[in-house]
């Protein structure tokens, strides 16, 4: 059995949270043969909801999970952390403007990001899930400047599920025929599903699929608009499936892309596909193992994707803009 990885959690005892650690503690991360040290962090107020998380963390017997600390101090539960996912965050109220949300969990994450750059591995990875969470991972990249660009993600892979699963369903294939699938932009309901590079059972998308017009609404719709249908139907967000897109995040960077294909997540732009540098958005990733990833290169985007992604994009420094004026950092 190989040295407990130490994996940071906040929020844990929120309804993502609650899910994601049981998955942690079973072996979702990293296997089936990889020990991990739980470090979970909540505000005060849930502290007591914590500890319940705690004893049914205990009560799993989990033999993968060598230790637990459970805190509502961020440097104690990052200390050391190789991998941290930042699920906490403080969600819109009626009535709360934007930019309110925006300042709001702005102070959250420049703290986190500070905290992270000092107590967490050297060798630390951030994925933030916390939305609206690629503003949030670019507030928190800019705090945390002790840890390199591109140790800090954002999620998206809710998104590319959602997209597959509609696409298998659409074509009448089970969903791990649908590959290539990328996420690009940002996680909110201008994100663009790119169905032009996507293949299903090795063949172009849009040859299995040739009603555009369906691929360009209805399928692009029901993926942007998926988590408030969601929302709509048990009264609460999306949790076992973001959970569930968490895991999938951080296996697949940790070991890897298949070869041929490629997964979404965001990261800070390097000025691929025209998007500004520094800015936090999705792109199609390979990922060749222990975090490490590169933005595929060389994809065709025709006139309609272009559009979807010169708005997402626009959004995004939107967003990036509000934000740093909120909490006081230069965009």
């Amino acid at each position: 059995m190989r040295d407990a990885i130490r994996v940071a959690v906040t929020g844990a005892a929120g309804q993502i949270g609650y899910a994601l650690v049981f998955r942690i503690a079973s072996g979702g991360l990293f296997g089936p043969h990889q020990r991990v040290r739980l470090q979970l962090l909540e505000v005060p107020a849930a502290e007591h909801a914590l500890q319940g998380v705690v004893m049914e963390l205990r009560d799993g017997a989990c033999p993968l999970v060598e230790e637990i600390v459970a805190t509502t101090d961020p440097k104690r539960a990052f200390e050391g952390a190789e991998w941290t996912l930042c699920v906490g965050s403080i969600p819109r109220k009626p009535g709360m403007e934007r930019s309110e949300l925006l300042g709001l969990n702005g102070k959250i994450f420049v703290q986190q990001g500070k905290d992270l750059a000092e107590v967490a591995s050297k060798e630390a990875r951030v994925l933030v899930v916390g939305n609206p969470c690629n503003t949030n991972a670019w507030i928190a990249q800019q705090a945390g400047k002790g840890l390199p660009p591109d140790r800090w993600f954002a999620m998206t892979r809710l998104d590319e599920n959602r997209a597959k699963a509609r696409l298998a369903e659409k074509a009448g294939v089970a969903v791990e025929k649908v590959d290539r699938l990328a996420i690009w932009g940002n996680h909110s309901t201008t994100m663009y599903p790119d169905f032009t590079n996507a293949r299903i059972g090795g063949k172009a998308a849009t040859d299995v699929i040739q009603d555009r017009a369906w691929l360009e609404g209805d399928f692009l719709k029901s993926v942007q608009q998926r988590g408030a249908e969601v929302l709509k139907a048990r009264g609460l967000s999306s949790a076992a499936s973001a959970a569930h897109a968490a895991v999938d995040t951080v296996r697949t960077l940790h070991e890897g892309t298949k070869p041929g294909d490629w997964t979404s997540v965001a990261v800070s732009s390097d000025g691929s596909y025209g998007v500004p540098k520094g800015l936090i958005c999705s792109f199609p990733i390979e990922a060749s193992g222990k975090g490490k990833w590169k933005i595929v290169q060389g994809l065709k985007l025709d006139e309609f994707g272009k559009k979807k992604l010169a708005a997402t994009v626009g959004e995004l420094e939107e967003e990036r803009a509000a934000a740093a004026a909120a909490v006081g950092i230069q965009s």
